[in-house]
């Protein structure tokens, strides 16, 4: 009993830092409500866990993508996640006292300086909510430079969004990009599965 109302007290914690700082950073966190089960598994269940050695997660939030990662990956498995906002940073430590996770305070678009500075080279995996259709057009354009090329060839980027306006700059950038759509959600989710990324943007 005691865990389970400890795990609620965090839900519900998880869920206010969320609501505020969407309220203080609308463009930056996108949406209101953190995202439903039903999307955290169609994100990430088809995905080969044993075949991941280091992950991504870009803009994370309060963890709810974060923490079922971090049950699908490998004992040995390493996870980066880059967040911008100084809250949803803090609550993560909170949150995941887990050694494989390391967070970076910072832009997904120097991911590659984050990268350098954790002592890592390609990813496996890259996992991205950030709302790419409300980023400035640069910014979008270098972050997802730097993803295609942050990612090994047998590598995946998800991509999960409440827009499909960044379809045709996934299709640039990745040689397949397979498109679903998650209605299990308090606003309906477009989720990206892209692979084979190019040698330029």
């Amino acid at each position: 009993m005691e865990r389970s109302t400890t795990a609620r007290e965090g839900a519900v914690r998880r869920a206010l830092v969320f609501a505020l700082n969407f309220v203080k950073h609308p463009r930056m966190v996108g949406t209101f409500a953190v995202s439903s089960p039903a999307l955290v598994r169609r994100l990430l269940d088809p995905t080969r866990w044993s075949g991941v050695g280091l992950g991504l997660e870009l803009g994370p939030g309060v963890g709810t993508i974060t923490g079922a990662m971090l049950a699908r990956m490998r004992p040995d498995a390493r996870l980066l996640a880059i967040e911008m906002n100084r809250d949803f940073v803090a609550e993560l430590g909170r949150q995941f006292p887990d050694p494989r996770l390391q967070v970076a305070h910072g832009s997904a678009a120097d991911l590659q300086l984050h990268l350098r500075q954790a002592g890592f080279e390609g990813a496996d995996l890259v996992v991205s909510g950030i709302p790419f259709s409300t980023m400035p057009p640069a910014i979008r354009d270098r972050t997802l430079d730097a993803v295609a090329s942050a990612l090994r060839p047998a590598g995946t980027f998800l991509v999960y969004q409440y827009s499909a306006k960044v379809l045709p700059h996934l299709v640039r950038r990745f040689g397949e990009v397979e498109r679903e759509r998650e209605w299990r959600n308090l606003v309906p989710v477009h989720v990206f599965r892209c692979r084979a990324p190019l040698a330029g943007p």
